[in-house]
């Protein structure tokens, strides 16, 4: 496959080059909020064939931006950012502060990428908030065919895993919801007590997880940027 080449000195042109290819900008994203390992990032992007993804992760080693740490006895290899790939930190999330300002209107219902929301939900989720010992939340999803239920294991260290498949523990809250709702509680556009208050997000369980729910479970981190006043928040 051939790479973008611009033809032009300008250094935005050649950042484009570098940044351009399908997938590399959300690979970065991942590695910045410390999703080092294949399986992981496969996970948080799940459109992505494994075949184009290992080929952008040996890309970004070349070009310098990402470095392979061979994997340790028992361990599995990680992907980190080097120093000029952690320079893209801000870059990264100024374009999304301003794809949330700006470019909301361009957002469709076939984008809810329930895997992708579900990943990040699980890394956000404050775990000091919750009770000592181990908690395990579950998410029902009842209009979705497959991957319908999802569950959240958090330990009492605070290390937490999302599992599609019952991970065999005891659930102590389940929210169910449509994932119209868990993208938009993502993404700032509702809040949980509204979403609770018109019937669009139910949950049953420990009592003191009901109350202290908006408290733990927290949106995505650009939530807080909202569209531009001509901009639609939804289609």
């Amino acid at each position: 496959m051939r790479r973008i080449r611009y033809g032009q000195l300008c250094p935005i042109a050649k950042a484009a080059e570098v940044l351009g290819e399908r997938w590399t900008i959300l690979i970065i994203r991942e590695l910045l909020v410390g999703n080092y390992r294949y399986s992981g990032l496969q996970r948080a992007l799940s459109r992505l064939s494994p075949t184009l993804l290992t080929r952008r992760l040996k890309q970004l080693q070349d070009c310098g931006l990402v470095i392979r740490q061979p994997a340790a006895a028992g361990t599995r290899a990680e992907y980190r950012l080097s120093p000029a790939g952690r320079d893209l930190e801000r870059a990264v999330f100024a374009l999304g502060e301003w794809g949330m300002r700006w470019a909301r209107g361009q957002m469709r219902p076939d984008e809810i990428d329930v895997q992708m929301l579900m990943v990040d939900f699980s890394r956000r989720l404050d775990a000091a908030r919750l009770p000592a010992g181990r908690t395990v939340l579950e998410f029902d999803l009842p209009s979705l065919r497959k991957f319908r239920r999802w569950w959240i294991v958090v330990e009492a260290n605070g290390t937490r895993e999302l599992c599609s498949n019952y991970p065999g523990h005891a659930t102590q809250l389940t929210l169910r919801l449509d994932p119209r709702t868990l993208g938009e509680i993502w993404s700032g556009d509702t809040t949980i007590p509204s979403a609770l208050k018109d019937g669009r997000l139910s949950v049953a369980g420990d009592p003191g997880l009901v109350r202290s729910l908006s408290a733990w479970l927290r949106p995505g981190a650009l939530a807080h940027i909202r569209p531009a006043s001509s901009q639609r928040k939804r289609p």
